[in-house]
């Protein structure tokens, strides 16, 4: 809540404040950030206030990108444009759009970034085993079934996680607890 955002603000007022998925606040968040870039400072409902003038600020969000997923009809690009743009502009009123510095458009995975998600994923079993001296090697093969079979267009690469989490952790558990591995 606010409590929590003023208390962490008086401890690091250099800090970088980042709100995941924006759209899905109370609209009292959505104001009380409109209060934070208008006056550089927010007050609690306590009457607490905190200096925000040095703060950074960043916002996440999906707006518009179920629209953009759905295909265009006839002919032309077969990728839609826009569709963030009119989703922000109908979700968030004009004074509070007027006061962004910036609004970053994110493009979709490619190949190689999901194999580097999945690198990522690996490379972090591979922590985890650090301890029962056991590690895991994997090639361009493995990669490239992660790849297959853990990103879609939709989702992008989340559905990597559970599945390195069925696919590998669960497995390698059973192995580590019910035989010696070397």
């Amino acid at each position: 809540g606010g409590g929590m955002f003023i208390n962490e603000i008086e401890k690091n007022p250099h800090a970088v404040v980042l709100f995941d998925e924006v759209e899905k606040a109370h609209r009292d968040v959505t104001n009380m950030l409109l209060q934070v870039m208008d006056y550089g400072n927010v007050t609690g409902s306590n009457g607490k206030k905190a200096d925000c003038r040095n703060i950074t600020l960043i916002m996440t969000s999906n707006l518009g990108a179920e629209e953009m997923e759905r295909e265009s009809i006839g002919f032309g690009p077969s990728e839609r444009t826009g569709e963030d743009e009119t989703a922000m502009k109908r979700f968030f009123p004009p004074e509070f759009r007027n006061r962004l510095d910036a609004v970053i458009r994110f493009k979709k995975l490619s190949k190689e970034d999901t194999q580097n998600v999945a690198k990522k994923f690996l490379a972090s079993v591979n922590d985890m085993l650090k301890e029962k001296n056991v590690k895991i090697k994997w090639d361009k093969e493995v990669l490239q079934w992660l790849v297959k079979h853990g990103f879609t267009p939709e989702m992008g690469a989340r559905p990597m996680a559970r599945l390195i989490n069925v696919e590998i952790k669960k497995p390698l558990a059973k192995k580590l607890l019910f035989s010696d591995l070397s």
